[in-house]
C-alpha cells in the first residue's frame, strides 16, 4: 500500500489522482488575440472541481478570458513554437500544474525538454506511467504529514474523529468546515463542499463561545477583517487537532498539533476565535 503524508492510498485513489492531475483534456488560458494567433478554438466549458484545484483556476489572471481545452494529441499536433508560447502564457497567467523541466526530467524522462520551451511542461498521462514516482511528491508539497498514528487517546464524545483522521477525500470540494461538522456528528458533512452559511448556522446552534486548547471539542474559527469565516479546525485533546487545509483533492483530513495548525494558518488580517461544542 502506497503511503502519502502518513496516510494509506489505495490503488483506486491513486488512479483517480492520475485522472485529476492529467485529465484527458486540460484547460489552457489565453486572450482572444492569442487564441486567434495560435489558431486555437475556445469554449466556455464548465471545469470540474478537480480542474479548479489542479489548475488553480481561481487564481488565473483575468485578462486570460478564453479557454482552449486540449487533449494530449491535439497539444502534440501544435507547432513546437506554439506549444512553447502557450505554456509560457500559462505560467504568466498563474495557471497551476506547469512544472519545471529541471525538477522533473530525471523522474519522467528527458523528453519533457522537447514538449514546450525546454523550461516548463504540462502533465499528460503518458508521463505518469509510474504515478508512484510523481503523485506522492505533488500531493505532499508544502504539507506536513498527518500524525494520527501518534494519538493515544481519542475523544469518546467526538466518535467520528478517529474515522476521519488520516483520510483523503474522494475528490475536490470537501473542506475544513465539513470536516469539523462531520467530526462532531453531522452526517455526510465530510463529503460536501460546506459553505459558510450552513457552517455558521451549525456553529450558532451547536457551540458556545470560548474554549480551551488542551481539551477535546474546541472549534477554532479564523475570520478575516470582514468577519467572514475562512478556516476551522477541532481540538481532540492532548495538544492535537483535526483539520483539512483546503477544499482540494490533494489535502487530507489530518491530525496535527495545535501549535502546528496555528502556525500553518497564520494569515495577515485573520483573527482566531474559539467555540466549545455543546452536549
Amino acid at each position: 500500500m502506497l503511503t502519502v503524508l502518513g496516510i494509506d492510498v489505495s490503488p483506486d485513489l491513486l488512479e483517480r489522482w492520475v485522472d485529476w492531475l492529467a485529465p484527458d483534456e486540460q484547460p489552457f488560458f489565453l486572450t482572444k488575440k492569442q487564441a486567434a494567433a495560435w489558431r486555437l478554438d475556445t469554449d466556455d466549458r464548465e471545469p470540474t472541481r478537480q480542474d479548479r484545484d489542479t489548475y488553480r483556476i481561481y487564481n488565473v489572471d483575468g485578462q486570460a478570458a478564453r479557454t482552449a481545452w486540449l487533449s494530449e494529441a491535439a497539444y502534440g499536433d501544435l507547432p513546437r513554437a506554439t506549444r512553447a508560447a502557450l505554456v509560457r502564457a500559462q505560467v504568466n497567467y498563474d495557471r497551476g500544474a506547469v512544472p519545471t523541466v529541471r525538477k522533473w526530467a530525471a523522474v519522467v524522462g528527458p523528453e519533457v525538454r522537447q514538449q514546450a520551451d525546454g523550461h516548463r511542461f504540462v502533465w499528460w498521462k503518458s508521463l505518469l506511467t509510474d504515478p508512484t514516482t510523481v503523485l506522492p511528491e505533488i500531493v505532499s508539497k508544502d504539507l506536513g504529514p498527518s500524525r494520527h498514528a501518534e494519538v493515544r487517546s481519542w475523544p469518546k464524545h467526538l466518535p467520528r474523529v478517529r474515522e476521519l483522521a488520516g483520510t483523503f477525500p474522494g475528490g475536490s470540494g470537501p473542506n475544513c468546515f465539513g470536516t469539523v461538522m462531520a467530526a462532531c456528528g453531522v452526517e455526510d458533512a465530510e463529503n460536501v463542499w460546506m459553505l459558510r452559511e450552513p457552517f455558521e448556522a451549525w456553529l450558532a446552534n451547536h457551540t458556545e463561545r470560548g474554549g480551551r486548547d488542551d481539551v477535546p471539542g474546541t472549534v477554532f474559527v479564523w475570520r478575516d477583517a470582514a468577519s467572514l469565516v475562512q478556516h476551522a479546525a477541532l481540538t481532540i485533546g492532548d495538544g492535537w487537532m483535526l483539520h483539512k487545509p483546503s477544499q482540494s483533492w490533494m489535502t487530507p483530513r489530518k491530525i496535527r498539533t495545535v501549535t502546528e495548525v496555528k502556525r500553518a494558518t497564520r494569515t495577515a488580517g485573520w483573527r482566531l476565535e474559539r467555540h466549545t461544542v455543546m452536549g
